[in-house]
C-alpha cells in the first residue's frame, strides 16, 4: 500500500509509479537511451512484438540522452497510464470491472476542484532568458521524437492542455500534440472539425476578442486528471471536477505563475504561455493516433513565458501512434463501458451481452461490435445498432452485430483495410453525415465520412503508416534483445513505411529531427508564418508555401 505525501486523498504520479512497481508493472532502464533514436521506437516494440496486452509494461528512463550527445537529469516515463488495463485500474483505484460505473458516478457526480497556494510543481520556475537558447526551456526538457524517421520535431504527447472560455470562465482540459519549435516556442494542434477540440473554441473566442489566449500544458498529471484529458466530455463540463469525481476527493490546484489559469497543484510538469490569434505557422509531420502520419497543417503557435515542475520531476510520455498504444487502451477501457451503459440502461436494449471497440490499427472510432445474445429481436438489434452510430460524433464507420460466439478480435488485416481504404458516401452509401477521422479524402470536399461496408482499397495515396522506420525499429529490437526484454514476434506492420504521400522535404525534416537538429526545422517553418490562414490548412493548399517549388 503507497502512503500519500499529503493528505490530499488521491496519487500522484509519483506514488502512481511506485504502486506499477509495487506490482512489478514498471521496468527501469538504466543504461543511456536515445530520446531522439531509441526511446519510443523500445517500448513500441512491446505493442508490435506479439506480446500479450497483460505483459506489457510501464517503462521509467533513468539515462536519457539525445543526438547531440547531451543527457537530462530529468527521467522520461512511457506507459504508465494505460499500457493495458490493470495499469488502469491501479490509476483508477478501484478494479477493472468498476472502471465503467466509476467513469458514470464521476461524470453524474463532479467534485469541484480546491485551489491551494503553494504546490508542487512551482519547486522549480523559469521564466525570461532562462527560457531562451540552445539547451534552455523546452529544450532542456527530454521531450521524445514519437516516430523517428517521420516526425519533425520531439512532442509533447501526454498532455492537459488547459485553456479558458473568457466569457463563462470554465475550463477545459483536453489532451493536444504540441510540437517543440524552439526554446520558448510550441506548436499547439487542436482540432477544428465541428465536435473536436472545445481549446479551439476558446481560441476562436479570443481571436473575436483580438487577445492572445492564455494556455498552460500539464505533463505528469495526477492519473485521475490524467484520464479525462482524452475523454470527450459535454462542452462547458469542467475535467477537474470530473476529475475529482474519479477520485472521490476534491482535485488540488493552483494558479499559474504568468498566466490566468487553474492547473493541478501535483503535476510534474507545467508549460506557461499565450497563443496568438493572428499569426499560425506549419506543424508537423507528426505521426498521428488514426495510424498514418500526419501531414504539416498550419496550426497555432504558443509563446512560452514560464515552465515550473517539482525538483524530482519525472517527464511523461505516452505511446500513441498506429494502435493498440497507450493511447487507444486510455480510451477503450472507458468508451466500452460507457457503450453498454448507453444500450443498456439508457435505450433500454435487452439480450446486450458487449460492446467492444476494435482497437488494433483501426483506432476504435472505425469498427464497433455489438454482441447479443442468441434470440434477441431484430427489432432490439437495429436499435443497439443506431444507438451505437450516433452516440458519439467520430466512432462508427463501421457498426455490426454479431453472436456471442463470433470473436470480434479476429482479423485485424481485414478491418484496417475497410478502416482507412474506403469511404462508404462514394462506394455504397447507408447512412450519411458521419464525421471524419483519419487521413484526408481528396475526393470529398465537406470531409464527412458514411456508415457502410465496401470496397477497401486504395483509391489514392496515403501518409506513411505511423511507425519509425524500419531501420529505427530494427536497431531498437537489437537494444531491447541486449537489455534482456522478452522475446519478441514482430506482427505486421512493425515498421513505417510510404504509401505514396510523402516527399523529400519531409524525409529531410524528419532525418534532422533524429539528429537533434529539430530547431533548424522550426526556423524553416518560422519563414513560412502567416495571418491569413485557419487552424488545420494544408501546408500545400495555398500559394506562398514551402512547396511552391516542390
Amino acid at each position: 500500500m503507497v502512503t500519500s505525501r499529503t493528505d490530499k486523498g488521491y496519487k500522484d504520479f509519483h506514488e502512481h509509479l511506485e504502486a506499477l512497481e509495487a506490482e512489478g508493472l514498471l521496468t527501469t532502464i538504466n543504461q543511456p537511451v536515445n530520446k531522439d533514436t531509441e526511446l519510443h521506437p523500445l517500448v513500441r516494440w512491446q505493442f508490435r512484438g506479439g506480446i500479450p496486452e497483460n505483459q506489457r509494461q510501464a517503462f521509467r528512463f533513468n539515462n536519457v540522452t539525445d543526438s547531440k550527445g547531451r543527457t537530462f537529469d530529468m527521467p522520461v516515463v512511457v506507459g504508465a497510464l494505460s499500457t493495458n488495463p490493470a495499469i488502469y485500474s491501479i490509476g483508477m483505484g478501484v478494479p477493472s470491472e468498476d472502471i465503467g460505473n466509476r467513469w458514470n458516478d464521476a461524470i453524474t457526480n463532479p467534485i469541484d476542484p480546491v485551489t491551494v497556494e503553494n504546490a508542487p510543481c512551482h519547486e522549480i520556475t523559469m521564466e525570461g532568458d532562462q527560457l531562451r537558447g540552445e539547451g534552455k526551456g523546452l529544450d532542456a526538457l527530454p521531450v521524445p521524437i514519437s516516430t523517428p524517421g517521420y516526425d519533425s520535431a520531439p512532442y509533447l504527447t501526454a498532455t492537459n492542455v488547459t485553456t479558458r472560455n473568457p466569457e463563462t470562465g470554465t475550463q477545459n482540459m483536453g489532451t493536444y500534440r504540441a510540437g517543440l519549435k524552439a526554446s520558448d516556442r510550441l506548436a499547439l494542434r487542436m482540432v477544428a472539425r465541428p465536435g473536436g477540440a472545445e481549446g479551439h473554441t476558446h481560441w476562436e473566442m479570443w481571436k473575436k476578442m483580438g487577445q492572445k489566449m492564455p494556455c498552460a500544458i500539464v505533463v505528469g498529471c495526477p492519473p485521475p486528471v490524467a484520464y479525462v484529458g482524452p475523454q470527450k466530455l459535454p462542452v462547458g463540463v469542467e475535467e477537474m471536477a470530473v476529475a475529482g469525481g474519479l477520485a472521490g476527493k476534491p482535485i488540488r490546484q493552483v494558479k499559474c505563475k504568468t498566466v490566468d489559469l487553474l492547473v493541478p497543484a501535483d503535476s510534474e510538469l507545467v508549460i506557461e504561455g499565450l497563443v496568438d490569434v493572428e499569426i499560425l505557422e506549419p506543424e508537423a509531420p507528426f505521426a498521428e493516433s488514426h495510424g498514418h502520419v500526419a501531414l504539416e497543417d498550419y496550426n497555432c503557435v504558443m509563446e512560452v513565458t514560464a515552465i515550473t515542475h517539482r525538483r524530482d520531476a519525472v517527464f511523461t510520455s505516452i505511446i500513441s501512434q498506429l494502435t493498440p498504444s497507450e493511447s487507444s487502451v486510455i480510451k477503450r477501457i472507458a468508451y466500452e463501458p460507457i457503450y453498454l451503459s448507453h444500450l443498456r440502461d439508457t435505450l433500454g436494449i435487452k439480450g446486450v451481452k458487449r460492446v467492444y471497440l476494435h482497437e488494433a490499427l483501426t483506432n476504435l472510432r472505425k469498427i464497433l461490435f455489438i454482441q447479443v445474445e442468441r434470440g434477441v429481436p431484430t427489432t432490439e438489434v437495429w436499435r443497439a445498432l443506431y444507438g451505437c452510430s450516433n452516440l458519439a460524433a467520430a466512432i462508427g464507420k463501421y457498426v455490426i452485430a454479431v453472436d456471442e460466439d463470433i470473436d470480434p478480435e479476429n482479423g485485424d488485416s481485414i478491418f484496417w483495410a475497410l478502416a482507412y481504404r474506403s469511404n462508404p458516401a462514394l462506394d455504397i452509401q447507408i447512412l450519411k453525415h458521419k464525421v471524419r477521422y483519419g487521413p484526408k479524402d481528396p475526393r470529398t470536399k465537406n470531409g464527412e465520412e458514411s456508415i457502410c461496408l465496401i470496397d477497401a482499397t486504395l483509391k489514392a495515396d496515403m501518409p506513411p503508416i505511423a511507425l519509425p522506420k524500419r531501420e529505427y525499429m530494427e536497431a531498437a529490437r537489437d537494444l531491447w534483445d541486449k537489455l534482456g526484454l522478452p522475446p519478441l514476434k514482430p506482427e505486421s506492420p512493425w515498421h513505417g513505411y510510404s504509401l505514396g504521400d510523402w516527399n523529400s522535404e519531409w524525409d529531410e525534416m524528419a532525418k534532422r529531427a533524429t539528429q537533434g537538429d529539430y530547431l533548424e526545422n522550426g526556423r524553416r517553418s518560422a519563414q513560412y508564418r502567416r495571418s491569413d490562414v485557419a487552424p488545420n490548412t494544408s501546408v500545400r493548399d495555398l500559394p506562398g508555401g514551402p512547396f511552391d517549388d516542390v
